[in-house]
C-alpha cells in the first residue's frame, strides 16, 4: 500500500509539485504560505465580530493629518481604482494586447481581474462587516467594509499590469514595480485616510489580492511554458 502511495507520489504529484515550486518559486510559495495564514487568523476574528484595537487607533492618529489640501490629494489617489478609471485601464490593456498577439496574456489579465470583482464582491456579502463610523468620510460608501474592494483590485490589476510590462521592458522592471507598489500602497492608504475603511481591511484585501495575483501569474507561465 505504501510503495503504491509512493509510486503515485513520484509520478503524479512529485512533478507537478517540482513544477509548481519553479514557476512560483521558493520565496513566493512561502509568502504564500504565510499570508494564508495571517488570512485565516483575519477571517476567525472577523466572523467573531471580534474588534481590533489597532483599527479605532490607526484611523484617528491618520484623520489627525486631515486637511483641505489633503483631502484633495486623497481623494484623487483613491479614483485610481474607482470603477471607472478600472474599466478604462481594462480595457485599453486589453485592446493592446490583443492587437500586439498577446493573447494569453489578454486572457489571464481578463480572468485576473474577472476574478478579484467576484472574490471582492463574495468576499463582501460573506464578512458582512460594517465600515467604519468614527468620523464622517469624505466620500459615501454603502457596500460592506471587509475586505477593501479598491485594495484587493488594485492589487491584482495594478500587480499585473507591471508583471506584463516588466516582461515587456525588462529594462525598467525595477522602476516599474516600484510606481507600482507605490501606487498599490497609497491607494490602500486613501482608503484609510478618507474614512470608508478599517486597516484590517486593507490588510485583507492585499492579502487576497496578492494570493490571486499569483495563482494567476503562475498560471499563465504555466501555459506560455506549454505553448
Amino acid at each position: 500500500m505504501l510503495r503504491k502511495i509512493y509510486e503515485f507520489w513520484l509520478q503524479h504529484i512529485n512533478p507537478r509539485l517540482n513544477t509548481l515550486i519553479v514557476t512560483i518559486g521558493v520565496v513566493g510559495l512561502t509568502s504564500c504560505l504565510l499570508i494564508s495564514f495571517i488570512l485565516a487568523w483575519l477571517f476567525e476574528e472577523i466572523l467573531e465580530r471580534e474588534a481590533f484595537a489597532f483599527d479605532t487607533s490607526w484611523l484617528y492618529w491618520l484623520h489627525g493629518y486631515a486637511n483641505p489640501s489633503l483631502d484633495a490629494v486623497m481623494l484623487t489617489i483613491t479614483q485610481l481604482a474607482d470603477a471607472r478609471v478600472v474599466i478604462v485601464i481594462v480595457a485599453v490593456t486589453l485592446g493592446i494586447l490583443w492587437w500586439q498577439h498577446h493573447r494569453e496574456e489578454a486572457k489571464f489579465f481578463a480572468l485576473a481581474c474577472l476574478g478579484a470583482l467576484i472574490l471582492n464582491t463574495g468576499l463582501k456579502l460573506f464578512f458582512t462587516k460594517p465600515r467604519p463610523h468614527l468620523f464622517p468620510s469624505l466620500i459615501a460608501e454603502t457596500s460592506f467594509s471587509f475586505p477593501s474592494g479598491h485594495a484587493l483590485g488594485s492589487f491584482v490589476m495594478y500587480g499585473f499590469l507591471a508583471y506584463l510590462l516588466s516582461a515587456h521592458f525588462p529594462k525598467f522592471s525595477k522602476l516599474i514595480y516600484t510606481l507600482a507598489v507605490l501606487t498599490i500602497a497609497l491607494i490602500g492608504l486613501s482608503r484609510i485616510y478618507i474614512g470608508v475603511h478599517w486597516p484590517t481591511d486593507i490588510i485583507g484585501g492585499y492579502g487576497i489580492g496578492y494570493l490571486w495575483l499569483t495563482l494567476c501569474i503562475a498560471m499563465l507561465r504555466l501555459q506560455t511554458r506549454q505553448v
